[in-house]
Order: structure tokens, then sequence, then C-alpha cells
């Protein structure tokens, strides 16, 4: 099938050549040049069906870019149906954004080794509105004047000091959530360092954050816009260097100084309270595996 699909486009080259002009040789050199790209696209679709098989641990996917902090599509959550979504890629992160809340329904980015420490300063940096929303749902940093809640990141600043774009898009409004001040600056951000450390013993690692709305009525602040503010937040870690491994993490927006083993949860408690799939382009085995873990010792 493949060589007979190989010969009719190599035949089609050559006529077209000829009507155009080209030389014999001109004619051979690209018919070569067109048989090898299909050839190319053929290898491609040998390499799915090896995907396919379960030999891998994640799908490629398609994503931003192929930069080496890339999450790939396949390792991003896919969001609970009828919760609305906005997808945003920026350069370090992705964020689906829920136009109803006002708030990031997820953030997720892949934290290489390089990526923890760099020379950019989240100084001078400031909070703005993201203009890929419309405006009618483009929270500003006056919707959190007052409102007791801190503009807590959902990709921290710290993850972001190896480039300035980087740094200045995490400081979209988009990227945040109304969060407990003693939480933003004691329990999680204790757990984004820790991600970091993560990150440098490892090599990379996966993160996906953002807030939990428990049933019943939400309470709001705002200005202009009225945010939702989140009864708690989640975290997931996955790391696929060795042998694959995976954790979660569940905050009450509120106050607190405990252990972090106190926080510990499954993947698959995270997305039994959030109604998202983490992680779906892992192989079934490694998922079923990784997902039910709920063990800081394993890190």
């Amino acid at each position: 099938m493949n060589r007979s699909k190989q010969y009719i486009t190599t035949l089609a080259v050559a006529l077209t050549l000829l009507s155009c002009g080209f030389s014999p040789r001109q004619q051979s050199a690209m018919a070569d040049n067109s048989s090898q790209t299909e050839a190319a696209g053929d290898n491609s679709e040998t390499t799915k069906a090896h995907d396919d098989d379960g030999s891998s641990l994640a799908d490629e996917g398609s994503s931003a870019g192929d930069a080496s902090y890339t999450v790939p599509d396949s390792l991003l959550p896919l969001t609970k149906k009828g919760v609305p979504e906005q997808l945003l890629r920026r350069k370090a992160y992705v964020c689906s954004f829920n136009h109803t809340t006002l708030m990031p329904n997820w953030v997720a980015w892949k934290l290489i080794a390089a990526n923890t420490d760099g020379d950019v300063q989240r100084k001078g940096v400031k909070f703005h509105p993201d203009d890929e929303v419309p405006e009618a749902y483009r929270v500003t940093t006056y919707d959190y004047m007052q409102s007791g809640y801190d503009r807590g990141h959902m990709c921290p600043a710290a993850d972001n000091r190896w480039d300035q774009q980087a740094m200045n898009e995490c400081f979209l409004m988009t990227n945040m959530c109304p969060q407990d001040h003693g939480l933003n600056a004691g329990d999680w951000n204790e757990m984004e360092m820790q991600c970091r450390r993560w990150a440098k013993e490892y090599g990379e690692v996966y993160i996906v954050s953002g807030p939990i709305l428990y049933r019943g009525k939400h309470a709001t602040i705002g200005q202009e816009h009225r945010v939702t503010v989140p009864e708690a937040f989640f975290k997931v870690v996955l790391c696929l260097k060795g042998t694959p491994k995976a954790i979660g993490f569940i905050y009450r927006n509120t106050d607190g100084n405990r252990p972090k083993g106190d926080y510990v949860n499954s993947i698959d408690e995270v997305e039994r309270i959030t109604g998202y799939d983490f992680f779906h382009g892992l192989n079934k085995k490694v998922q079923d595996k990784v997902e039910k873990e709920a063990d800081l010792g394993l890190w």
C-alpha cells in the first residue's frame, strides 16, 4: 500500500515538473525529495502505532512548541464536561480559564532542573489583565483590592526566573486565584519550593495546580467583576524519570502551618473531587499505578 502511494506521488510530481519545463535532472532530484517526504510520513504512522501499543510512557501529543519545558497535550488535564474553558498557552505554562468563576480551572507546566533558578527577578513586574480573554471576563488587579485575599499564583513566579517573558506571563490575572495570605505565604509556598527541589533532584517534573469548589454557594470578590473564592486548592505532581511516580495535595483556603504529609492525597482522589482527568496520555498500566499512590516517602 505504502509503495503504491509513493509510486503514484512520484509519478504525479514528475508529470507536473515536466509540464513546468524542468530538466530531467531537476525532475529526478525533486521527485526523490518528494519520495523521502512521503516515506517520512509513512514512518510517523509506524511510530504512532508503536505508541498505541502502550510501550511508551506517554504519547507525545501536540503542544505549543518543541522546547524542553513544553507540556505535551497528552499530559494536560481533561477538563470536566460542561465546565467553561478557554485554553491559554504561555511560554512556560498552559492555563484553562473559566469565564464563569473568572479563575483558572487549572494551570499546567513542566519544570526542568535548569529552570529552577535564574537571573530574572519578579521585582517591578506588575499583575496585569489578560488581553486574550474577552473584556467582559477580563479580571484586573483592582478586583482583588480590599478583598482580604492575595492574588495567588497557580504557576509561581519563582518557577519562571529563567526567562523574562515567562516571568511577565505568570503575572497575568488568568494565572491568579483569591488565596488566603497565610496559605499563600506559608504551606502553599513551601510546596512550591518542594516542587523545585524535586525538579532539581529528578531532572524534571510535571505540575498541575488549581482551585477546588465544593458544592454549595461560593463567596465572591471584585469591583467590576465577580471573582469566585475557592474553598480549597489542589496540586498534582508527576515524575517520569526512573521509576514513574505521582502524588497529589489538597489545601484548604485558610491559614495553617502543618506538615506536607497532612495534605497528601492520591491523584485518583483529586480527580474524584475536581472531575478532571490528569495525565491521561500515560499508558494505562503506568497511569493506574501512579495515580493511586499517596506516599510522600516515594519522593
